[in-house]
């Protein structure tokens, strides 16, 4: 099976116009992924390729626009160069020259203020392919050891999560320990399907070698009967949260697929920070959604309806509630809240990087499955395990 992409390492290639950007992607993958041309300017939008780069696993590459981009659109290009930078696990500037431009170090400065490992990699030296050591010297066009002198400096690079990839849940509980998992069948469960998280979730523990049982929430109480022994954890989804509560004793561990996903993808204690100032809100406060992926709402739609509601429930307010879907992270000035999604699709990176970019501006975040345990009441005990 493919690896998801929110699991692949993003690679973005960065570089002023016409420095050999897309010919080295088409280099290091062997495709004509991106057009090659004289003309500058024709990269426009990102460019995503995703591929199995051995030995370092599943990547996808970003392929920007140019940096130095002068063309009628060339602002909303660079625009769109400087969002990406938020996917990015590992950044490449690719140059042309050992004297770096303004724009050059305009991007490192915004690659080290990211904690966005980078690369230098000057292209078209042919020459001299061994000067400058702090740099990947290199030709698109004489250098056949190209691609193995870039995965070389890649692995220098990769980041601790992507080689020893952090648990879901394996590392809450002991080997051979049992966990049931709570899955609702509602209208938001994919036909003849389960969500990612939970897919995901699943896999995690069996790879730790847990007993894992799988159940509704109707079927629930039958389950924890048939046990010899109590479950080591219950983990539910968050909109059953509220009737998994009242069926699981206090004495079993329980939490969420949004809240582990919560920790795995981004920062728990930020979220939980993010969470507690729910009592602040005012009437008229507004709250942004964040949601990572494209779908369309359904009647009891967990941002659009069901959240709202908790928090009107919660608050007695009239809150006003915003939403923004996709990678681009939208200005959140002047916004009292922001909610995130469960991140499922999203790479750890984006998500940190919108964290970072919240708590500049003073805006506080969280996520879903946080925010629902919070206005049930029950979020310290639905985080008590991780502490």
């Amino acid at each position: 099976m493919k690896a998801l992409k929110s699991l692949r390492l993003h690679i973005g290639l960065f570089g002023r116009t016409n420095v050999g950007k897309s010919s080295f992607l088409n280099k290091i993958t062997s495709q004509a992924i991106s057009i090659v041309s004289d003309i500058a300017g024709t990269t426009t939008d990102v460019v995503e390729k995703s591929m199995e780069l051995l030995p370092i696993g599943p990547v996808t590459f970003l392929d920007t626009a140019g940096l130095d981009d002068v063309s009628e659109l060339g602002s909303q290009r660079i625009e769109k160069t400087h969002k990406i930078l938020n996917r990015c696990d590992i950044a490449v500037l690719i140059t042309d020259k050992f004297e770096l431009t303004p724009v050059e170090n305009e991007i490192i400065n915004e690659f080290k203020s990211l904690n966005i490992p980078y690369l230098i990699i000057v292209n078209k030296q042919d020459d001299n392919l061994s000067a400058k050591s702090d740099f990947m010297v290199t030709s698109t066009v004489t250098d056949n050891k190209i691609v193995d002198k870039f995965k070389a400096e890649l692995i220098k690079l990769l980041p601790d999560e992507f080689i020893n990839s952090p648990k879901i849940v394996g590392n809450l509980v002991d080997t051979k320990s049992t966990v049931i998992l709570v899955i609702p069948i509602d209208k938001e469960a994919p036909k003849g399907r389960i969500i990612l998280p939970q897919v995901q979730t699943l896999r995690d523990l069996l790879d730790s070698n847990c007993i894992s049982i799988v159940v509704k929430e109707s079927e629930l109480q039958d389950a924890l009967d048939g046990l010899k022994n109590p479950p080591a954890l219950v983990v539910t989804d968050s909109q059953a949260f509220k009737k998994v509560s009242e069926i699981v004793p206090d004495s079993i561990p329980l939490t969420s697929f949004s809240i582990l996903f919560a920790r795995l993808k981004g920062n728990l204690d930020e979220f939980i920070k993010g969470a507690n100032t729910i009592e602040k809100l005012k009437d008229g406060s507004k709250i942004l959604f964040l949601e990572s992926c494209t779908h369309h709402a359904i009647d009891d739609d967990i941002a659009r309806v069901k959240i709202p509601r908790l928090l009107k429930q919660k608050t007695g307010k009239e809150l006003v509630c915003e939403y923004y879907t996709g990678h681009d992270f939208p200005d959140v000035s002047g916004y009292d809240l922001i909610i995130h999604c469960g991140a499922c699709m999203t790479n750890r990176k984006e998500v940190l990087s919108r964290i970072l970019i919240a708590t500049e501006k003073h805006v506080p975040i969280t996520n879903y499955g946080i925010v629902i345990s919070y206005c049930l009441g029950i979020l310290p005990r639905a985080t008590k395990i991780f502490s």
